[in-house]
């Protein structure tokens, strides 16, 4: 509890991760492998890979085809979701407990990921998801 009798909220580490929806996902890895010489960290399926570039985390989802959403450049919303490190599974609890105790949209709730990663999904106040994740990969490091 802060002084003021308010729970405090627990810090994170920044957002080191971002989620992008894209039309073609070979194409999209690609670009991001040749551009910022990130390396593949996951790749579970044929529709999501997520690359690093050492201090972060970038997750790519296919589009499914027949999405119907107009998602041409300026046409449409192509941000899946932004994701806010934190330090451990604990903090994640922390922070959702408080979320969930001040009203915050709750999207996702929270989720051990196949990848050893844990988080849950919130809306911002425009309804941007933020993923609140523990990734044991990146979530360990110390950024300057």
């Amino acid at each position: 509890m802060s002084a003021n009798g308010r729970r405090e909220i627990p810090t994170g580490k920044g957002f080191r991760h971002v989620a992008l929806k894209v039309s073609d996902l070979a194409v999209s890895k690609a670009f991001y492998q040749t551009w910022f010489h990130m390396e593949v960290v996951w790749e579970p399926d044929a529709e999501n890979v997520y690359l690093s570039s050492g201090v972060d985390n970038l997750a790519l989802h296919q589009i499914p085809e027949g999405d119907g959403q107009d998602r041409r450049p300026g046409r449409g919303q192509v941000l899946d979701h932004l994701g806010f490190l934190m330090e451990s599974p604990q903090r994640v609890d922390q922070l959702y407990a408080l979320a969930v105790e001040q009203g915050v949209t709750i999207v996702h709730h929270p989720k051990q990921h196949r990848d050893g990663s844990y988080s849950f999904y919130l809306a911002d106040p425009d309804q941007i998801v933020i993923q609140i994740l523990y990734e044991p990969t990146i979530s360990g490091m110390e950024v300057g």
